[in-house]
């Protein structure tokens, strides 16, 4: 991970690993180290991430089925009930897929998660939190061991490790060693090449290699791609928002009180409009009763339209004055022809209206004149008198 700086817990000490860093750890607790690290969280100028404690996390590998994988997130912690001493409502659990049925989980208390998060309040911005024995070099075959002072960190696959006082080494090494197929390479990275491979069970020593260095020293040889991130469920990262809202809050207030005073205005109009409508609604009925005293208003100006246009001639309907002129037309040049009576309609701009006549021809010479006017002339009825004929017609505009 030469591009990544690492932070560590070291014997309690907080302290970080800048990328090419020689000579040790730098301390967090000197103030110009502090303000270094501060610096180039703010400006992202280097990738950060937290080595959590081996000795506290806990790395396990699972297989789940395409069931189980549906819900994993809510059923991790019950599926390791019975792996863990600890009552599951006090331990944070945290997965990665390796492939599509295997997961590496890291299981730690809350309390440990809750005391590295306050560890690291300083120092915002470290979403990265692997632990430390995922961070050491590993391929197939291989086993990866740093030893420093009374602590030892192995890393023994791809989704596991641990982190273990040093006394204790040769007893966990020894079960891993009965456990596996063949043994692996031991890559040691110590101070004392001879008091450190003698920490190996004897069928480990063969392959054993061993490395002047110590964590760092490893770190240098391990791939950038981050593996397993503690930060998820309660404790994954969260947005910025107080930080947001003291850069926002003025522009946010001057907004809240721009839109308050539209919204004002707005509702100002709207009661100044629905009076002057109700005003105006109030004048438009008063001015059709003057008109039509009785009856529903529904579309005033409509009603008053339709029934003036009944009453004139316009270029969408004859009305019944138009008609009126051309029947009057027509029966004024028919002498011993009168008009006995008028029934208009003003729906589909016809008129009865009963004639007399001296004989049916001249009923007949009528329609033919009514037809020549532009006029649908139909009798329904007619009748001989003693002076002449009657007859009903039914007059309207031809179509």
């Amino acid at each position: 991970m030469r591009s990544t700086a690492v932070v560590r817990l070291v014997e309690g000490r907080l302290a970080w690993y800048p990328p090419g860093a020689s000579g040790g750890p730098r301390w967090l607790d000197d103030e110009n180290e502090a303000a270094t690290l501060r610096a180039a969280l703010s400006q992202r100028r280097m990738r950060v991430v937290f080595a959590a404690p081996g000795a506290d996390v806990r790395l396990l590998r699972l297989t789940v089925t395409p069931e189980e994988k549906k819900h994993l997130a809510l059923s991790l912690p019950f599926m390791l009930e019975e792996q863990v001493a600890a009552d599951v409502e006090d331990l944070h659990f945290a997965c990665r897929a390796l492939d599509k049925f295997q997961y590496s989980v890291g299981v730690a208390a809350a309390q440990a998660m809750a005391d590295w998060e306050d560890a690291l309040a300083p120092f915002p911005g470290i979403t990265n939190w692997v632990p430390e024995p995922l961070l050491l070099p590993w391929q197939a075959g291989e086993w990866c061991l740093v030893l420093e002072g009374e602590l030892a960190i192995l890393r023994s696959g791809a989704a596991e490790g641990f982190g273990v006082e040093r006394e204790l080494l040769p007893v966990l090494l020894g079960g891993l060693a009965d456990t596996a197929e063949e043994p692996p390479t031991v890559v040691i990275y110590g101070a004392d090449q001879a008091a450190d491979t003698a920490l190996l069970p004897e069928p480990l020593r063969p392959g054993a290699q061993w490395r002047e260095g110590d964590f760092y020293s490893a770190l240098l040889l391990t791939e950038d791609e981050l593996p397993l991130n503690l930060r998820q469920g309660g404790f994954a990262p969260r947005l910025p928002l107080g930080r947001w809202w003291r850069y926002w809050r003025t522009a946010a207030a001057l907004f809240v009180a721009a839109f308050a005073l539209q919204l004002g205005a707005s509702y100002a109009d709207y009661r100044n409009l629905s009076a002057q409508n109700l005003a105006l609604r109030g004048a438009v009925e008063q001015s059709y009763r003057k008109a039509n005293p009785r009856g529903v208003i529904n579309e005033a100006e409509k009603q008053l339209t339709r029934q003036l246009n009944a009453l004139r001639g316009t270029g969408q309907t004859s009305g019944f004055t138009s008609l009126m002129q051309r029947v009057g037309t027509a029966v004024a040049a028919m002498p011993g022809t009168s008009i006995a009576s008028i029934n208009y309609s003003d729906k589909g701009e016809s008129m009865r209206m009963n004639i007399e006549a001296k004989d049916f021809e001249g009923v007949e010479r009528l329609r033919q004149k009514l037809s020549d006017a532009g006029l649908k002339a139909v009798m329904e009825s007619s009748n001989a008198q003693d002076k002449g004929v009657r007859a009903r017609l039914r007059v309207e505009v031809a179509s």
